[in-house]
């Protein structure tokens, strides 16, 4: 027997199950119910019917596993727990927040075993539930990763990051200096072909619109420049693209940046994205000026409203 606990309070049976017992498919759980295996509080129930915090939900054994259902995750390692746990910046009630480094995935992927996502039940604390990821950092960048520690959180959180109130703010260290001191860069972006989907470049016709900030804080001659930088969309390796098709990547950026040495892009189809840069705009206050040094790609300045 398993209790409601507050945060499923209101959420359908079978929800309740995807949430506490992923193993289980659909069909499984509405069969289960049908059978009169599933009972909530002792009654027979449907895969539709509402929980309230306090029932109890008789979960049967044995019931099959639905194809393709995620295994049990393995149990964490004292180093692995401590590895977490050394990670974390701030803590309350609602919300954890990481400091992760680079090199960490956010979530697993291809050829990817060690993430946030598979060391998150070392993060439970004194709560019996499992922090839950509501954005995701590249892995090749550092910062602040917001978990949740309740599915209400996690919806709150959710819905401040979809309706764009929540302000990212990264910062960056660029090869070279942007000619403007902050604007606004528009290009729009989309999965490079050949890559896989694992890499993003400018595409004027297909692409997704995508806007960024920048602000460049400090400069070091011509070289290198301190930036920061906001996006306003939420495209894969948006900031990289950008200030890569600004014509200064980030420095380190084994994907989009430069090798050592190098003052142009070290793959041809980085250059490329620079010379389709036509949709790009840098947009910045004050006084007005069409036009860049950097080819096609075009740089207005508007005044403060």
């Amino acid at each position: 027997m398993l209790t409601v606990g507050p945060d499923d309070d209101g959420i359908r049976l079978d929800r309740w199950f995807q949430r506490h017992v992923p193993e289980l498919g659909f069909g499984a759980v509405a069969r289960a119910s049908r059978t009169g295996q599933i009972r909530l509080d002792g009654k027979r129930v449907d895969p539709g019917d509402r929980v309230a915090t306090g029932q109890q939900v008789r979960v049967p054994p044995a019931l099959p596993v639905a194809p393709g259902a995620p295994l049990p995750p393995k149990p964490l390692s004292a180093e692995d727990i401590a590895y977490i746990q050394s990670l974390v910046i701030y803590r309350d009630a609602h919300a954890i927040v990481l400091n992760k480094p680079a090199g960490l995935a956010t979530q697993g992927g291809t050829s990817t075993f060690r993430h946030v996502d598979g060391l998150l039940d070392g993060l439970r604390f004194e709560s019996s539930g499992r922090p839950k990821l509501v954005h995701r950092l590249d892995k090749d960048t550092s910062g602040v990763l917001l978990l949740a520690r309740s599915a209400r959180a996690a919806a709150h959180f959710s819905r401040e990051f979809a309706g764009r109130t929540a302000r990212k703010v990264y910062w960056a260290l660029t090869v070279g200096s942007p000619s403007l001191d902050a604007g606004t860069i528009e290009a729009k972006l989309g999965k490079q072909p050949g890559s896989g989907g694992e890499k993003m470049h400018v595409d004027p016709v297909d692409g997704a619109p995508a806007r960024t900030r920048f602000r460049v804080i400090d400069r070091a001659g011509p070289r290198a420049a301190f930036v920061e930088f906001q996006p306003l969309t939420g495209r894969t390796h948006q900031i990289r693209v950008h200030a890569m098709a600004m014509g200064h990547p980030i420095v380190g950026d084994g994907k989009y940046g430069l090798a050592a040495g190098d003052r142009e892009p070290r793959r041809s189809e980085d250059r490329r994205d620079r010379r389709a840069c036509g949709p790009f705009r840098a947009v910045a206050r004050p006084a007005r000026l069409r036009g860049s040094r950097r080819g096609p790609v075009a740089a207005r300045r508007s005044q403060v409203p």
